[in-house]
């Protein structure tokens, strides 16, 4: 059989590496599987591209639409177009996508307009209920379309039960993100800011933030800020900052001693950072994920969460987007009374050999 794999935004990397290994090593064993790696070129920054394929160790793709750039619709009709040329010349038996990126549902359309070809899914089921958020569109979207739904958690399991999915077409399996987190946890290094800082472990904090609406209005990005600085104590905060983020934040101009903005780090420099931080400040979902995992304190400036076994049984709370919430969890943080979080069921490295288990089931 012959599986597309698609992949296009830097989350998706973390997720397809371990299904390409787990193909290959089934491939040596004599099995029916081979696969062909599509990027659609939705992320084109070296930093949120390149460097993640070198220490994944994704071989370079089979296929590169080189659809980045635009808004929300021209890069999906872009990706739409190209990628049913690519079907239309060489039809694969599955086309599996990861995630919930423009490429995800994208790809998934193409597929399935074009002669019904089936569509795996992974990370399945997951829903906020944010209709403001483009990711729950495509969510939505792509599951609505799926044949084949891959799941990370029971909650995931109980939203396709729900939407009327067959219990025949679910298959709860763990969490690919979590297969390279451990696969690639010894390879972690240091990133330069390091040693120029002069960081030492558990004595700094690591913030990302990057979705509209934290960042992308003036005011409230500058009091969230103010109250991050104001509530760390004094304990360096390192922000690689999100290229949508480094815009608004100039105009800003928030500055204090403690915080430093830095680039975007490639995947092994930022998980150490993360690994020995104190805690983490985010809005992405991922990265609650793999605090979860390496037993982090984390706290999610959001109204809603995609991944609620983070707050359930992992590390992570989700505070809201508003900044009065900032101050009393730093102070649960610093009077060493955060939570202790547990690993989920399946989160244990060995997700992507339970998937392609199923395929050559299904195939």
């Amino acid at each position: 059989m012959l599986v597309d794999i698609i992949a296009g935004a830097r989350p998706n990397f973390m997720k397809i590496a371990p299904i390409i290994a787990a193909i290959k090593k089934a491939a040596l064993e004599g099995k029916d599987i081979k696969y062909r790696l599509i990027h659609t070129g939705q992320h084109y920054d070296k930093k949120m591209s390149g460097d993640f394929f070198e220490q994944l160790g994704i071989p370079e793709p089979d296929i590169n639409l080189e659809a980045g750039g635009g808004t929300q619709a021209e890069q999906t009709a872009a990706i739409m177009i190209r990628y049913e040329k690519v079907l239309m010349e060489h039809r694969p038996d599955l086309v599996l996508v990861v995630g919930d990126v423009t490429s995800t549902m994208a790809c998934s359309i193409s597929a399935k307009k074009l002669n019904n070809i089936k569509v795996a899914h992974i990370e399945a089921g997951i829903r906020s209920g944010d209709w403001t958020m483009p990711e729950e569109i495509n969510r939505m979207v792509t599951d609505a379309i799926t044949d084949y739904f891959f799941t990370t958690s029971e909650t995931a399991n109980i939203n396709l039960k729900k939407a009327g999915i067959d219990d025949s077409r679910i298959f709860f399996v763990g969490n690919t993100m979590i297969d390279t987190l451990l696969t690639q946890m010894p390879n972690f290094k240091e990133p330069p800011v390091w040693n120029e800082l002069g960081l030492k472990p558990k004595e700094y904090i690591v913030m990302t933030l990057h979705r509209p609406a934290n960042v992308d209005e003036e005011d409230g990005l500058r009091k969230l800020m103010s109250a991050i600085v104001d509530s760390s104590r004094g304990l360096p905060l390192i922000f690689p900052v999100h290229p949508r983020t480094a815009k608004m934040l100039k105009s800003v101009g928030i500055e204090a001693p403690n915080l430093h903005m830095i680039d975007p780090l490639g995947y092994l420099e930022f998980n150490y950072l993360v690994q020995h931080a104190k805690a983490v400040v985010t809005d992405s979902g991922g990265i609650t994920e793999e605090t979860t995992v390496m037993n982090v304190p984390c706290m999610t400036l959001r109204n809603n969460t995609e991944r609620p076994e983070t707050c359930t049984i992992g590390t992570n709370e989700l505070l809201g987007t508003d900044p009065v919430a900032i101050p009393p969890a730093f102070d649960i943080l610093f009077n060493n009374e955060w939570k202790k979080g547990a690993i989920p069921d399946l989160w244990d490295g060995k997700t992507s050999g339970r998937i392609v288990d199923v395929l050559l089931r299904l195939f």
